[in-house]
């Protein structure tokens, strides 16, 4: 155990002095491999990073981060706004409702947390400002309902869970259906409760035609999650065939639509390059800390000393999350799992928790710790687009944690909240 405090006690240092969370995993990596003697590192360090980046697995990533790139780049984040609406705009609060449900199918097309906040976040913010929102009141909600995106399928993280608890994609996307949904219904309904108090305002009612038209020119981007779900559940690809879909459904979108571009293609394909590189470059890296953990058995003595300490379920549980949520205030979730899972699997399998019942629990944990202040990273990327001031949007933000912190105890008290899907469209385990 004294090397796993050593490798993680040195990561978390480095990463509190501002090294980026890349070379942080990689220097701690090298510093653990060192103190168990590995002197000559020519040979294990360069195997460890390509056997961890070169899983097929893990191939899908790069092509779903470029699929929502290029939905963006073609327009489908404004049809999925006008959308929403014109079918609840005159709601009262219709304006923070549409924020909610945007995120929601924007999740579906671009499964990640902070694709939600800089893809929808500058539009949302700014129309609810437009017509009376406090500033910090809209990015925040922005800010909170981007934690839709991880959970609901496609999505980045469960791929990466997928490959850490060597579990089915398809039966974690199914999984994450539920808990999303459940978390888009807990923000609607306290934003219904707030709206009781604080006078918000409403947008005229939509004409049928409008709410027609806005149909037909969002139906591309309604329709992508079920079929990206759909071809994997049914067997009739894999998930990175699935991406590869995406890609060229969000491709023949863009023609239609005469909304795609040279340059925005371009953009595209070079943000989705630069994020999938650094994505890769960290579970690389961290695939030298895995095997060193595995090498030198540190998960099975963290699992002894656990179940040691911790007899009861909850308790673990409860440990768990409050963990993973101090550790996603400045970690994104991926390195998070990479670094984390192989030491908590083994503890939760002792205890009987479904691995992908303990896959939702911990990627909404690592959410959490996206918005929560002083270190929430969601919060700092939303006050570089919205300029509201990072003190503002921490006050602001901490009562919109309720509804998503409730759904996590949902989620881990009744395990049916996860499995009843994946169980009735694939089967028991």
């Amino acid at each position: 155990m004294t090397l796993g405090f050593i490798v993680i006690g040195g990561f978390i240092l480095l990463m509190l002095l501002g090294v980026p969370v890349t070379m942080a995993i990689g220097a701690g990596s090298v510093a653990g491999l060192y103190w168990a003697g590995f002197g000559d590192m020519s040979m294990v360090v360069p195997q460890q990073i390509l056997d961890g980046a070169a899983k097929p697995a893990l191939l899908a990533i790069p092509f779903f981060i470029l699929a929502g790139n290029l939905m963006n780049a073609i327009g489908l984040t404004d049809r999925i706004f006008n959308f929403c609406l014109a079918l609840v705009g005159h709601f009262r609060a219709g304006l923070a409702y549409v924020n909610v449900i945007a995120s929601l199918l924007f999740a579906g097309v671009s499964g990640a947390a902070t694709a939600d906040i800089a893809g929808l976040g500058q539009l949302e913010v700014k129309a609810m400002r437009a017509r009376g929102y406090k500033p910090e009141f809209a990015a925040a909600l922005t800010v909170a309902t981007s934690l839709v995106g991880p959970i609901v399928p496609p999505s980045i993280s469960l791929i990466v869970y997928a490959w850490l608890a060597n579990e089915s994609v398809a039966r974690l996307f199914l999984a994450g259906v539920v808990p999303g949904i459940l978390v888009a219904l807990s923000f609607i309904l306290y934003i219904r409760t707030v709206a009781q108090w604080v006078e918000m305002p409403r947008e005229p009612r939509a004409s049928c035609s409008d709410i027609r038209r806005a149909a037909v020119e969002g139906l591309p981007a309604l329709v992508a999650p079920g079929i990206i779900l759909g071809a994997i559940v049914f067997g009739f690809a894999t998930a990175t065939e699935a991406g590869v879909i995406a890609c060229g459904y969000s491709i023949l979108i863009g023609l239609f639509y005469r909304s795609l571009s040279f340059k925005g293609v371009w953009d595209a394909l070079v943000e989705s390059a630069v994020l999938s590189s650094l994505i890769m470059l960290i579970i690389g890296f961290s695939q030298i800390m895995g095997w060193l953990f595995a090498f030198e058995q540190v998960p099975q003595a963290f699992a002894s000393g656990i179940l040691e300490a911790i007899s009861q379920r909850w308790v673990f549980l409860t440990f768990t999350i409050v963990l993973l949520v101090l550790i996603g205030c400045f970690m994104e979730a991926s390195p998070a799992k990479i670094i984390l899972l192989p030491l908590l699997l083994p503890a939760a399998d002792a205890f009987g928790i479904d691995r992908v019942q303990f896959g939702m629990i911990i990627t909404l944990a690592l959410l959490l710790g996206i918005a929560t202040p002083p270190l929430g990273v969601g919060l700092y990327l939303m006050s570089a687009v919205s300029g509201v001031r990072f003190e503002r949007l921490a006050v602001a933000i901490l009562p919109l944690m309720i509804p998503p912190v409730l759904v996590l105890i949902l989620i881990a008290a009744f395990p049916q909240i996860t499995l009843w899907l994946p169980d009735l469209v694939m089967g028991p385990q």
